[in-house]
């Protein structure tokens, strides 16, 4: 086992569900690589508060390199989830109008999915919906219908990809915060506020709320990331508001709204809202947003109760731009920029996962498969 003096092929910076994707796509070959994160343990950022859902690939129009990898990430759950054992159910997302306009708003997600490839989306009437799911609203008018949505618990699933990842070589180091770096012959060298330091040919940023700070770091593209604060209720397991299918509102153009949705755990989240913060630690939950989320969860769900209220939390993502920022940086050599991932970014993170091995490829990293790469893992068994 290296040590954080240590020299690699690839430094991987930032533990979430894409660093840690990105670490065990490239565990399956004959490379030295090192998962580094500012936190004490994986998964303590972006990944371990978010809404947990594979979403249905009917959000975004195609043309957007988001909406192409959240397709492919979510056809490989049922692939991931037999190799690796973590909580992962497709139970399928509703999409409910209450309002005329709505269905014409509807209509759009449809055309798009069908346009983008969605497989058995359908647009439904009343009693489809209510076939679909009883406890909606009696009002509804109709809505869309996607099966291959589905529910995971975050954490433990990116726990299992690490966990899969060490156990094909992947060096992991936490308590990691990268504060400087520098570039000379052909690797960088990488060092952390503790003093620690390691080598690389190539890093890659997958820093979550904090990529454009590592981004100025290795002197390379200037860009702003803005943190959008998403609070949360979970609702208690004996809750009678605990839908079969995650149910979604009709979107806004800033969020894809309010949500009613049966965690893998047997409990139930609404939320989230969808706020600007100035404070990148800002996790701080208010009254004011609980009465709204809970009106937003009552108008689809009118079973949902305060009193099955147990707990409430906030997670922050990381906004950019309209899309995924992923490609190799212009400025900085064998760097390679994951910024910007905010929703459908667990749903893509397998894809994306896939998407910067290629471009490390491309960008010359030798691959050789890796006789004895075992995919499996058991810890949750």
């Amino acid at each position: 086992m290296k040590t954080g003096a240590g020299r690699y092929d690839v430094c991987v910076i930032g533990a979430g569900v894409c660093g840690a994707n990105i670490a065990r796509r490239l565990s399956a070959y004959e490379l030295d690589v090192v998962l580094v994160d500012k936190a004490a343990d994986v998964s303590f950022g972006v990944s371990k508060a978010n809404s947990g859902i594979v979403h249905g690939g009917f959000h975004h129009n195609k043309k957007y390199l988001k909406a192409r990898l959240e397709l492919q990430g979510a056809m490989m759950f049922e692939r991931l989830r037999q190799e690796l054992d973590f909580p992962f159910r497709r139970c399928g997302i509703v999409v409910a109008a209450l309002h005329e306009d709505e269905m014409r708003a509807i209509e759009q997600l449809y055309m798009q999915g069908v346009d983008n490839g969605v497989i058995g989306i359908e647009m439904c009437s009343r009693e489809r919906m209510l076939e679909l799911e009883p406890k909606l609203n009696p009002d509804v008018l109709g809505g869309l219908w996607v099966p291959g949505g589905g529910i995971v618990e975050p954490y433990r699933f990116v726990f299992s990809l690490v966990e899969s990842a060490r156990k094909n070589g992947v060096e992991l180091l936490t308590g990691f915060a990268v504060n400087a770096a520098m570039r000379a012959g052909d690797e960088w060298t990488v060092r952390a506020a503790d003093g620690r330091s390691l080598r690389a040919r190539y890093v890659v940023n997958a820093a979550g709320l904090y990529a454009d700070e590592v981004s100025r770091t290795f002197a390379a593209e200037d860009f702003t990331i803005k943190p959008r604060k998403g609070e949360y209720y979970l609702l208690d397991r004996m809750t009678k508001a605990r839908p079969d299918r995650v149910v979604f509102p009709v979107p806004t153009s800033v969020s894809k709204g309010m949500l009613v949705i049966p965690t893998v755990e047997g409990t139930v989240l609404i939320g989230p809202t969808a706020e600007a913060a100035d404070d990148k630690a800002d996790l701080g939950t208010t009254r004011d947003q609980l009465e709204r989320i809970l009106s937003s969860a009552r108008t689809m769900i009118p079973a949902v109760s305060e009193t099955d209220v147990i707990t409430s939390f906030a997670g922050l993502r990381p906004t950019l731009d309209e899309d995924f920022y992923i490609a190799m940086s212009e400025k900085a050599p064998a760097f390679v920029q994951v910024a910007g991932v905010q929703s459908p970014g667990l749903t893509a993170s397998p894809a994306i996962g896939e998407y910067v091995k290629d471009l490390l490829k491309k960008a010359g990293l030798k691959l050789r498969e890796k006789v004895e790469y075992d995919p499996f893992v058991g810890i949750f068994r």
